[in-house]
């Protein structure tokens, strides 16, 4: 019981460190930069103006597209690799 309620407490002190990790992905040369938490939630999306062509608009979308996927991508490795010394663990509780 005392071994879950620490794995508890670890999961949670986890889940706020993801929290505040910010993971910035550009795609389009800096034309777009997407930023998104460890959590995967998107704080920020930054878009350029001088790197975009209006008349263009398709390729600003594929931008965004391509740097959103990269940055959940990115986040979930970090998540990934941040659980990884607490998987053992969840061996000895039965889970």
């Amino acid at each position: 019981m005392l071994d879950q309620a620490k794995m508890v407490m670890q999961m949670r002190k986890l889940q706020k460190q993801l929290a505040k990790q910010i993971i910035e992905v550009s795609a389009g040369d800096g034309a777009v930069v997407v930023q998104i938490t460890g959590e995967q939630k998107i704080k920020k999306v930054i878009i350029d103006p001088e790197q975009v062509d209006l008349d263009d608009i398709s390729q600003l979308e594929t931008w965004i597209e391509t740097a959103a996927k990269e940055a959940i991508a990115k986040s979930q490795q970090v998540a990934a690799e941040k659980m990884r010394p607490m998987m053992g663990s969840l061996g000895k509780l039965g889970l």
